[in-house]
């Protein structure tokens, strides 16, 4: 399922139009993505949790040549599965 389309489903049971649907979507999503920019987990009960993690640097292999590189130290985004998901896909 692609955006549109949740934005879709979304209208329908919700009795609103789709362009209103997309909308809040999008509000939602910003407000998750800020929310985990700034270093805030974000648990939606049920669903789940989105937060930011570090990686350490570290050292890999290119894989074309096999010459060791550094991978600098990063951030990234963590998603941790909630029990009703964890259940629903069981």
């Amino acid at each position: 399922m692609r955006k549109p389309e949740l934005a879709a489903a979304i209208a329908e049971k919700a009795d609103i139009s789709k362009e209103k649907a997309a909308d809040v979507l999008n509000v939602i999503l910003d407000e998750i993505t800020g929310a985990v920019g700034k270093g805030d987990s974000v648990t939606l009960i049920g669903f789940g949790t989105f937060e930011k993690r570090s990686r350490a640097a570290r050292t890999g292999k290119n894989p074309q040549t096999g010459e060791s590189i550094q991978i600098p130290a990063s951030n990234t985004v963590a998603f941790k599965a909630g029990k009703a998901l964890k259940d629903a896909v069981n």
